[in-house]
């Protein structure tokens, strides 16, 4: 390329240009909303560490679920809040706790209009807040993979479209899809959290559901984020057992392990832009440093540009309004 014959900046300098050549959309169906859940009636709980998200009731889950379909979200991902818990975190397994129920009123009240994706997970639901059963001062592999199965299989039975379990097991994926299969669920996909790290970042989120560890940490079975190649094996071990697509956790400080996955793998891809990221753009437009919205779309736009088809997201309402009001602009 030789200047001044060619000049790169002649397709920027006119707006509709600029927009017919861009090559990274967000779109409101890439967008999947959280939504926590507790027991109760007329409950709105605001997380303090999660400005703007909520505790809700079912009642209270459900007017939300209507503005969000309304603003043109399609899906969510569910996560319980539960005053009750045990050591293994079993209580998950009941039809009355509080994700299944919450499923069954969300499909009968909205139907196929929302996505239901449930997250699959002892820690909100266990006495230490780890994510599976203790033995020996430590997490037991194979006995937490009978109390995820069981709760799968409930979240199934509720309605769920979409398992998405986050426990980080080995084994997890082919002990679910064994007992969704042989109990009739062979068309529910499970999205398993495949690349997850042990990451700083989840401070917030441990907040909303009251599932910090009591004692330890959880380095024995979530990933080190200074290995840069150990997700491969995380992720040929979960297509091997029958994932349908993988999550990566946490999106922002990994875009590189995104980029890779994308380029070795044809399989969609949902990043999560987990609570700490979503804390430290919300804590920085709240003192007036940053242009919110400006950021949020910027750093969407990064996760997909990586690879991701989809992007879990606590700012999915807010995108939807932005791009919503473009629109109407335009």
């Amino acid at each position: 390329m030789n200047y001044p014959k060619t000049r790169l900046r002649r397709l920027r300098y006119n707006k509709n240009i600029r927009k017919l050549i861009e090559d990274v959309i967000i779109d409101k169906s890439d967008l999947i909303q959280p939504v926590f859940l507790v027991d109760g009636k007329n409950i709105k709980n605001e997380i303090k560490s999660l400005s703007g998200q909520y505790q809700l009731s079912i009642d209270n889950a459900l007017d939300f679920c209507k503005n969000l379909i309304n603003q043109g979200i399609s899906s969510i991902i569910l996560f319980g809040v539960s005053s009750k818990k045990d050591d293994t975190g079993k209580i998950s397994c009941s039809s009355e706790s509080i994700v299944p129920k919450a499923i069954k009123e969300i499909k009968k009240t909205f139907g196929d209009k929302l996505l239901i994706m449930a997250d699959v997970c002892n820690c909100s639901y266990t006495s230490h807040g780890h994510c599976g059963t203790i033995v020996d001062n430590d997490v037991d592999n194979d006995l937490t993979l009978e109390t995820l199965s069981a709760q799968a299989l409930t979240l199934a039975e509720a309605g769920a479209d979409v398992l998405a379990p986050s426990d980080m097991m080995d084994g997890r994926v082919q002990s679910i899809r064994n007992k969704l299969d042989s109990s009739g669920f062979e068309k529910i996909p499970v999205f398993p959290y495949s690349v997850k790290y042990a990451s700083a970042f989840y401070g917030p989120f441990r907040d909303a559901v009251g599932s910090g560890p009591k004692k330890g940490d959880r380095k024995s079975y979530q990933m080190s984020f200074k290995n840069s190649k150990e997700y491969f094996r995380e992720i040929e071990q979960d297509l091997t057992e029958g994932a349908d697509a993988i999550i990566i956790k946490p999106a922002l400080a990994y875009l590189d392990i995104i980029n890779k996955v994308s380029n070795n793998y044809n399989i969609p891809i949902i990043a999560y832009n987990v609570s700490g990221e979503y804390s430290m753009i919300k804590s920085s437009a709240e003192k007036g440093h940053i242009n919110e919205i400006d950021i949020i779309m910027e750093t969407m736009c990064s996760m997909k540009r990586a690879g991701a088809n989809a992007i879990i997201t606590y700012f999915a309402f807010e995108i939807a309004k932005n791009l919503n009001s473009k629109n109407v602009q335009e």
